[in-house]
């Protein structure tokens, strides 16, 4: 069954969380130093985890920065050869390996057109350190187990600085601070994945909901189970459940909340009243109280990490090397 790897990596989440907060200050004013001047907007270019990081650096943008921001959609430069105008754009590339095909050529593409490109990966000698304007690491030493974890967390916690420091030189560490704590005391208690893993362990499909910054963390968790199980999870916005895919939810189908701890959760309650109606297995699995907003969404991503690894292993999978993946997706 093994999840050595896999376990070891989401352990060492904590101390790689530490670094990252540690460099606040330094990493805002690189980042602020970049930006264009005047700025059009900022668009994410990633794929697989790091989507899921660039969607939670999308809401921060505009919640924080108070820019326009995107994500972007690497074929219309691989496939369709676009020209863009990118002058005036700040485009973050996101890329745990540094070295996806797609992405690289995205960039050099995005950049040649104008755009000033901040790069952030795991590895500082990729190919994409070759290709961006200023290059983040998420410092998270080298990352064996397929299914990516402390690399994941180390970009939504890179973003949070990213994001407030293109309106600002100088940055606070503090809604990040209690993150590493918070971090650790989930990994120490691992019970409440445990016991849902083992009820859970039979499913072919779950639906992972949230809403606002807890959206990211929902596609997160939702990746981790596919990934790790093959069980088909979709990661999903409450707001967008409640449209046509909430037919796909019945008697007993299992549906995993994801609380974000921000103004979002207030549809939380509404959906979990729907989903008693409909008699659905509705779930939420806890994490530290207090936080602020942007450390309790990166810590539901741990609590997300721990189902994936436990529901791997209730079906007597191995969720450090998933059938059928590498670590490295080279997509073109």
């Amino acid at each position: 069954m093994n999840g050595e790897l896999m376990a070891a990596e989401m352990a060492a989440q904590p101390e790689v969380l530490a670094r990252v907060i540690g460099r606040v200050t330094a990493d805002a004013a690189a980042v602020h130093a970049v930006v264009p001047a005047p700025l059009a907007g900022v668009v994410f270019l990633a794929r697989g985890s790091s989507d899921n990081a660039a969607v939670f650096g999308r809401y921060l943008v505009e919640l924080r920065a108070g820019r326009p921001a995107g994500l972007a959609a690497p074929s219309i430069y691989t496939r369709y050869h676009a020209t863009v105008d990118w002058h005036g754009y700040l485009v973050v590339a996101l890329s745990q390996s540094g070295a996806t095909p797609e992405i690289i050529s995205a960039c050099q593409a995005m950049r040649a057109a104008g755009a000033v490109v901040l790069g952030i990966t795991n590895d500082p000698h990729s190919p994409l350190a070759d290709t961006v304007d200023l290059l983040l690491e998420t410092d998270a030493g080298p990352e064996l187990a397929i299914p990516a974890t402390k690399t994941v967390t180390a970009q939504f916690a890179i973003l949070v600085t990213v994001a407030s420091a293109i309106r600002a030189a100088a940055v606070a560490g503090a809604p990040l601070l209690e993150l590493p704590g918070a971090v650790s005391a989930v990994l120490a208690d691992p019970d409440p994945a445990r016991r849902l893993a083992g009820r859970w362990q039979g499913l072919d499909r779950l639906v992972v909901a949230g809403r606002g910054l807890a959206y990211a963390a929902a596609l997160e968790t939702a990746l981790k189970v596919k990934e790790t199980t093959g069980i088909l999870a979709e990661g999903i916005s409450t707001a967008d459940l409640l449209h046509g895919p909430i037919a796909t939810v019945y008697a007993g189908a299992p549906v995993l909340l994801v609380d974000g701890g921000g103004p979002a959760d207030a549809d939380l309650a509404d959906l979990r009243d729907l989903l008693a109606d409909r008699g659905a297995e509705a779930e939420c699995l806890p994490v530290p109280p207090g936080l602020p907003e942007t450390a309790q969404v990166i810590t539901a991503i741990v609590r997300g990490q721990q189902l994936a690894m436990e529901l791997a292993l209730a079906r007597h999978t191995n969720p450090d090397a998933p059938a059928h993946l590498s670590k490295v997706t080279a997509t073109t």
